[in-house]
Formats: C-alpha cells, structure tokens, sequence
C-alpha cells in the first residue's frame, strides 16, 4: 500500500561462503555478543514488551518490509531509548535541584516518553530499511503517507527531527547485530560442516520460530528462569542476574534453530543440536532447555 515489496525479496542461498570467512564471521559475533553481555544496560529488554514488537512487525509489513528489518529496528529503538532516557534523567537532576520533585521529573519523562513513542518506533522502522539491501527504503514521503492513513498527527519536519534525534542519540553507530544475523550465520556453518543438514527448509522455520519467541519474550524467558531457579516466584536478584540471559543472542540463535530442526524432523534434531554444541559451545542441555520451553508455549498456543 505505502511501498511495494521488492521483487528480490531475502532468498538466501546458502554453501556459497568459503570456510575462513564464515570463521572470522562467526568469531566476530562471538566477541560482540559476549561485549554486549558484559555490559547489558539497566533498561535492557523494556522496549521489547510484545506491544512494541507487534507494532514493528506490523509496521513492516504494511510498508513492504523484509522481515529483518523489523529486528534491525527493534535493537536500534531500544539502544536509543534506553540513552535517550538517561539523558532526560540527567537534564532533570538540574530541575530537582531547583526545587522540583522527583515525582514530577519522573512524570515529565513518561510523558514526553508516551508522547513520541510511536514516532520513534516509526523512524527506527525507517533507519532500519535504509540499513537492509532487500527492502525499499521507507523515506519521509511514504512515512508521511502512512502517518496520514493511520490519522497520527505530525509533520514532515517532526518526523524528520524523531531520525535525527535518534541518528544522534546513537552516534550513528547503528551496525549491531540483530538475532537474524546470529541464525542465519550459524545456519550456514551448520551447512558447511554437515551438507545432510537441509539448511534451507530450516531458515524457513526458523524465521516462524523467532517471530513466535519475540512476540512472546516475556512468557519464554521467564518460563526458562523458573526452569533455571527451580523456583516458581524467583526473587529480584534472580531476575536481574538473568537478564544476560535474555539478551545473549548466540544462545537465542541456537535455541530457534534447534526448534525449527525438531519440527522439521525430530529423528534428527539431537544431531543437529551436537553440532550446534560443537559450533558454539553452548552445552547441549541449555539447548535442549531453551527448545523444550519454546515448544512446550508453541504447542500451547495452538491448542488454545
């Protein structure tokens, strides 16, 4: 409706990269996820609450956007949240100082939060296309239009302002890994070390399973941290040293692969599970765990 589907849409072709680069690939990722865990942020996570997830989805596929491009803008909208906050926090330290209190700081800050929230999940949806080589960009003129059909008041200057605010915010750092990048790397090392390992109908799977594991984060990890504490009610400490957890993106893509390979065929996903094992590291029972909690809430979902 606001931007036709590119007719080269993501039909990857895996088995084409040589071996050393799929190395250094896979190593880089490696050190950034573990970069990353070292240094989650208190907010991580808040920006990926299924209301917001559903939204980008739907966002992407209303303007003809590869499927990716929505994880792309979720990583840039949270990054840029989590430092836009912070920054507002502090210019209300100088207000508090003056005699404001902080229940009207912190009002202030929700506020102007709620305010522009879906202006910013917007611009994230248009930083990302412009990052993806399958998707037609989402400029202003089609933002607009979109904007106009959904009757959100707002010019083109305000959406203007909302990607710049947020190119800025971030520095312009905007190249981070999303979860698709772990899956499909880690698919086409499993294909280079097993040519029997039918990648292709996997990454198909495999797109269904993330999009499920996203749109019911909240449900699956917290299902996982009961399964980890043994503990039907974990406490606040538990909850914040699992966090890493949540956001280790090697261990997601394992997992969603691990559960596509189970639905495929199930005589063989112990197999492929020891190989990803193998690729990774990750033990094969935190694997299996991940796969069984994700399988138990898919077969629950469906039944219901």
């Amino acid at each position: 409706m606001f931007s036709s589907p590119t007719k080269e849409q993501r039909n990857l072709r895996f088995g084409l990269v040589s071996l050393d680069i799929l190395t250094d690939i896979l190593s880089n990722l490696n050190k950034r996820n573990k970069s990353n865990l070292e240094n989650v942020p208190d907010l991580c996570g808040c920006l990926k609450e299924r209301r917001i997830v559903e939204c980008v989805f739907r966002l992407c596929e209303e303007l003809g956007l590869n499927p990716v491009v929505g994880y792309q803008a979720i990583e840039i909208l949270e990054r840029f949240t989590a430092k836009y906050i912070e920054d507002l926090i502090h210019s209300q330290k100088g207000q508090r100082m003056q005699g404001a209190s902080s229940e009207d700081a912190e009002d202030l800050i929700f506020q102007t939060l709620k305010k522009k929230l879906f202006l910013f999940i917007l611009s994230s949806v248009q930083i990302a296309s412009k990052l993806d080589l399958y998707s037609n960009v989402v400029n202003n003129d089609i933002a607009m239009r979109f904007l106009q059909a959904v009757n959100y008041p707002s010019s083109k200057q305000q959406l203007l302002h909302s990607e710049i605010l947020i190119l800025k915010t971030l520095n312009f750092n905007l190249n981070v890994p999303n979860p698709v990048t772990y899956v499909e790397t880690l698919l086409e090392v499993l294909g280079h070390n097993d040519a029997t390992v039918p990648v292709s109908q996997l990454h198909r799977l495999c797109v269904r399973v993330l999009q499920f594991i996203y749109l019911q984060r909240e449900t699956i990890y917290t299902s996982l941290l009961i399964s980890a504490t043994g503990c039907p009610s974990p406490s606040d400490e538990q909850r914040a040293k699992f966090v890493s957890v949540t956001e280790d993106f090697m261990l997601l893509g394992v997992g969603v692969i691990a559960v596509a390979a189970f639905i495929h065929h199930i005589s063989t996903w112990e197999k492929v599970v020891e190989e990803l094992t193998g690729i990774t590291g990750i033990s094969g029972q935190s694997i299996m765990d991940f796969a069984y909690v994700t399988l138990t809430h898919i077969t629950k979902t469906k039944s219901m």
